[in-house]
């Protein structure tokens, strides 16, 4: 049966990164569980986050209740009885709107939580920067829902917040936040110098845990962010804390060939499972797994899934080749196709396959669509042992509607 396989050694390793660059900068430094929110694993990584984030009322029960921590939570809107749940326990509150802002002010500022400096409120801003490639992920594009722009501050009364948000990275590296901090100085720097704003929240996006991240430059940068406004910095990453943290594990359930094309069926789709690959778009690695050990010189380097199992050996898929199989799901969507992948051998029903990188923006978004039974969650301890945290069966799909 399909499952998603999350390594616990890689969690950590990714979330230890993040500390040290957190503490190194002197900023705070949240989990993002819109990207990333297996509850089960936080136990693991707690001890090197300050807190979660949420997007919306839920995820910030999540984060309360299974993080324990401190809570930043950010909505493009909320109805009051979210507002008057969150002001019970979340300690960041920011709004994306004036209109929502001066619809909900009073409940907030009546608050004993706010009275007593234990809430703190801010804004979401749009620095109009796009620095991003993708504008399905880019908050700055003219017309965005996502954030206030400058001019609509201007002569507004803004008594009762106490931060700035900005949010307009998405999978990018540290140049690109220099260009935004410029734009954020240029437009909303004489709000941030004033002694009303205590923080900015840099939002997510931020590719930390990446091997090529220049994170000194990020140092840098939120250094020099808190003395020039002396305020304290936030960073909410989502994707840096889980990326090469898991696989999807698949299994070949049908070959044929249409109009000269070979095509393999797998019990996994993406549309359902894997729906990034289809939006963003983006070409996961495969990887084919053979028993045994690998057929590879000692010379060699081969890569590798974030998550492997004894007695197993891969073979990475490539774009070209002789045995080049389309990647398609069991629903009845013509589009619920991964791609084009060459295979060292030809497949059969039965073969293993592994889609590298899918324990962020993966589980948070999966579906039972078409009624295909849903991967399992499977843990991969530090010692190797595997441990089924969830199964999903008929009763799912059949309730969910119900």
């Amino acid at each position: 049966m399909a499952s998603f396989v999350i390594s616990i050694a890689a969690l950590r390793r990714n979330a230890a990164i993040l500390r040290e660059t957190a503490d190194a900068a002197g900023c705070r430094i949240v989990l993002a569980l819109k990207g990333f929110s297996c509850w089960k694993a936080f136990p693991y990584i707690r001890e090197y986050l300050d807190g979660c984030c949420a997007s919306g009322l839920w995820e910030a029960l999540l984060a309360r209740d299974y993080f324990g921590k401190h809570v930043v939570t950010y909505s493009p809107a909320y109805q009051e009885d979210e507002i008057r749940q969150l002001c019970e326990f979340t300690h960041h509150l920011d709004f994306n709107s004036l209109s929502q802002w001066f619809r909900f002010r009073e409940i907030v500022m009546a608050h004993p939580r706010f009275i007593s400096g234990e809430l703190h409120c801010g804004l979401r801003v749009n620095p109009e920067c796009s620095t991003g490639h993708t504008p399905l992920y880019d908050p700055c594009v003219p017309g965005s829902r996502l954030g206030i722009t400058a001019d609509q501050l201007e002569g507004v009364d803004l008594s009762g917040l106490s931060g700035l948000h900005f949010h307009t990275l998405c999978e990018q590296n540290s140049d690109d936040l220099e260009k935004t901090l410029a734009a954020v100085d240029e437009k909303f720097g004489h709000l941030l110098r004033s002694p009303q704003f205590s923080y900015l929240n840099m939002g997510g996006g931020h590719w930390i845990t990446k091997p090529f991240y220049d994170r000194e430059r990020l140092i840098r940068l939120v250094k020099e962010t808190r003395e020039k406004y002396g305020v304290e910095v936030w960073l909410e990453p989502g994707e840096a804390g889980a990326i090469h943290t898991g696989v999807l594990r698949s299994e070949v359930i049908d070959v044929f060939e249409s109009a000269g094309h070979k095509l393999a069926i797998l019990d996994i789709s993406a549309t359902a499972h894997m729906p990034d690959v289809l939006e963003m778009p983006y070409r996961p690695e495969v990887f084919l797994v053979e028993p045994g050990s690998a057929d590879f010189s000692p010379q060699e380097s081969p890569p590798s899934p974030a998550v492997t199992l004894p007695g197993e050996s891969y073979h990475v898929a490539l774009e070209d080749g002789p045995h080049l199989y389309r990647l398609g799901g069991p629903t009845c969507l013509a589009g619920d196709v991964t791609g084009d992948f060459a295979f060292r051998r030809p497949l059969k029903v039965g073969d293993i396959l592994v889609f590298d990188d899918m324990a962020h923006y993966t589980m948070v978004k999966t579906t039972i669509f078409n009624g295909v039974p849903h991967p399992s969650i499977v843990l991969q301890h530090e010692d190797g042992r595997l441990e089924t945290i969830r199964e999903f069966g008929y009763a799912d799909f059949r309730d969910r509607l119900s």
